[in-house]
């Protein structure tokens, strides 16, 4: 390319990444074994750990040539390591060596970049979801399961994300028993903020006490009420304002929370905003915190709450591209190795990918189109080939051509277009006896 790739701090990122996953304290920590991993065996703490980071789907045999194929350099498959010897290697790591590299990553990423913002705000989506995990009586007596009517019971876990909806970053994820709610994970997610957030809500989270919680670890929020279930919304419909203050009271169930989480009961002032659809849909009725009228003005909202879009967007590449479900082994501990390891690696592919942004902006800023990274595919790009990052030592010519790869696979942004929600699709089933090829 004729301009030169901002290589150097995506380069720093993964050089403050390879320190941690090196370190004695680290390795240590997130062993079950004070013998663990002591001898020179031929998979070694590091290399499990970055084994699990490369989006694992197929069989693990296969996986696991592929592997070593990659970072050996070799022109053909050869057997370096049986999926038995790496399943009893991989019971010898804690799920949580993955929880604390993103955290460290995650602070390294914000501390030493201008992240994008909206209106001077990070811009933090909170939204849950549900994915299947395997048949296994462990797995399903940890997890839970849906028993419907007909057919076979299915074992699900919660997922739950607090995500940086304008820079692709899951700043917190959580995978834990189905019967957990929605609104206990976002508790878990609001220890990591503070002033300077604005948390994204959709309909199933509102209550007073989790905007109260919110309110008191001085960040803000955007939510959108259900219609018919508040009073408050329907007495707000009523007066054909598009604004307008309130100030909202809690009740019962709501006291007891507060009382659980030692919160204040103080009515809190918010603000009512109604945004007029077009085809006759009713109207979306948002409630608040950023209340000063001339710094926020009602226009701005419609785009405003429309920015959560790319954690819903997120669910559907962890599910339907990266295949999370598709899990690597079949106990609980696995589930939450290739959980924790597959966000860590979505996260970290943003963060390479972040520089790119401006770049694609520059490259088509004469295109009737506005054109945005394809996410697809630059997850795809990383697959297999990411994992060099960590065992190659000159790794700022790697980075120029992922960058490469990430700007020219693009997809144009077509504002206006609708996709409605499609409440029958059939989703697929992962078989750990037949796993794909590739």
């Amino acid at each position: 390319m004729a301009q030169k790739m901002p290589c150097e701090p995506c380069a720093k990122t993964i050089n403050f990444i390879k320190k941690i996953i090196f370190s004695e304290d680290f390795i240590n920590k997130h062993k079950r074994s004070h013998s663990d991993f002591t001898r020179k065996r031929s998979l070694p703490f590091q290399t499990v750990l970055i084994f699990l980071l490369n989006m694992l789907r197929s069989a693990l045999q296969n996986e696991l040539d592929i592997f070593y194929k990659t970072i050996n350099k070799e022109d053909v498959l050869k057997r370096e390591v049986t999926a038995s010897a790496f399943s009893q290697a991989r019971q010898k790591l804690k799920h949580g060596a993955f929880i604390e590299l993103n955290e460290k990553t995650l602070k390294h990423f914000y501390d030493n970049n201008d992240v994008r913002k909206w209106h001077g705000f990070r811009l933090l989506a909170v939204d849950g979801s549900t994915i299947k995990v395997p048949k296994n009586d462990d797995v399903r007596e940890y997890f839970g399961e849906l028993v419907p009517r007909q057919g076979e019971s299915c074992p699900l876990a919660r997922i739950s994300q607090c995500f940086d909806v304008l820079n692709h970053m899951s700043i917190d994820a959580i995978i834990e028993a189905r019967s957990v709610g929605e609104r206990d994970l976002a508790v878990r997610h609001f220890k990591l903020i503070s002033a300077g957030d604005l948390i994204l809500l959709d309909r199933g989270y509102p209550a007073f006490w989790l905007f109260r919680l919110i309110y008191e670890k001085n960040a803000d929020f955007c939510a959108r009420l259900p219609l018919n279930q508040w009073n408050i919304t329907n007495e707000f419909l009523a007066t054909g304002l598009q604004e307008q203050i309130i100030y909202l009271t809690m009740n019962a169930s709501s006291k007891a929370k507060c009382v659980e989480l030692g919160l204040s009961t103080d009515p809190i002032k918010l603000r009512l905003i109604r945004i007029d659809n077009e085809n006759n849909e009713n109207p979306t009725i948002l409630i608040t915190s950023l209340i000063d009228t001339n710094l926020y003005p009602v226009e701005i909202f419609r785009d405003l709450y429309h920015q959560r879009w790319p954690v819903e967007e997120s669910y559907k590449i962890i599910k339907s591209r990266i295949e999370i479900e598709n899990f690597s082994g079949k106990n609980v501990e696995a589930v939450k190795q290739d959980f924790y390891a597959n966000i860590f690696t979505c996260n970290l592919t943003s963060i390479l990918a972040f520089p790119i942004h401006n770049k694609i902006e520059q490259k088509y800023k004469h295109a009737k189109l506005n054109y945005k990274i394809n996410w697809t595919q630059t997850f795809a790009k990383m697959r297999n080939f990411g994992i060099l990052l960590y065992f190659r030592k000159n790794i700022t010519n790697l980075i120029e051509k992922l960058h490469i790869l990430f700007i020219d696979n693009v997809s144009s942004v077509r504002p206006g277009r609708l996709f409605p929600r499609k409440n029958k699709v059939q989703k697929k089933r992962h078989d750990f006896s037949y796993k794909p090829i590739s």
